[in-house]
């Protein structure tokens, strides 16, 4: 099987784009630490727009994507990361390819 990577957009509500992205920060990014197959879960603030976060996110195959996606950790994060979204995320899924420094 091969890698699977995804690129993740999120919007905020008005104003709650560091609550969402302090929540991430701190519980997402502990939960994705304790999964095996998660290589990189990388978040950043949109550059342009103040309540956008994109997460670029690489597993080592399909198996480990969905294992992340219905973690109880992760839907966990999701009902405390609700009241700061002003949508549902935005998903791009990609087949890997190759890349430096991974």
């Amino acid at each position: 099987m091969s890698k699977v990577a995804l690129i993740a957009k999120i919007t905020a509500k008005d104003g709650q784009r560091d609550a969402l992205r302090d929540a991430f920060a701190s519980t997402g990014m502990a939960n994705a630490a304790a999964e095996p197959g998660t290589e990189v879960y990388a978040l950043n603030e949109d550059a342009n727009d103040a309540n956008v976060l994109w997460f670029y996110e690489l597993y080592t195959d399909g198996e480990a994507l969905a294992a992340h996606g219905g973690s109880e950790a992760m839907k966990a994060l999701g009902g405390e990361i609700r009241e700061f979204m002003a949508s549902r995320a935005e998903l791009t899924f990609m087949n890997f390819v190759t890349a430096e420094g991974i």
